[in-house]
């Protein structure tokens, strides 16, 4: 089950940002100035490594490949986003309704209309 992340960092000047984990799901909400939500971000791992699913009003969504700039022991550098190929948004949608108990029903709905809507037009 997801569970929200406190104290999160806010950007100045941005509207807010919420994070929740679950054991192998975390998610990211971008809300605007009237609270509305701005955008979400699914990531998670696949065999390959890991994986993000961001969508954006009135782009729908975009696939990465998270490269988490860890790869030298004796420095962490930012994870940066790099594109990849779509990903199996039927799977991803199952596996975000098995962890969503715990999120608001408004939230809850929203990703998984926005999941189920993009799986159906075989953007997987």
């Amino acid at each position: 089950m997801f569970t929200e992340i406190r104290h999160v960092r806010q950007e100045p000047g941005a509207g807010r940002r919420r994070w929740f984990e679950a054991d192998d799901l975390d998610l990211v909400v971008w809300f605007d100035a009237a609270g509305e939500i701005a955008g979400f971000q699914l990531c998670f791992d696949v065999p390959e490594g890991p994986r993000a699913a961001t969508w954006r009003p009135g782009y729908g969504f975009a696939f990465s490949r998270v490269d988490a700039g860890d790869d030298h022991p004796l420095r962490n550098e930012t994870p940066v986003l790099e594109p990849a190929a779509a990903v199996p948004l039927p799977d991803l949608a199952r596996r975000f309704a098995a962890r969503a108990a715990g999120l608001e029903a408004p939230l809850r709905a929203f990703v998984a209309a926005r999941l189920a809507g993009a799986a159906g037009a075989d953007q997987c």
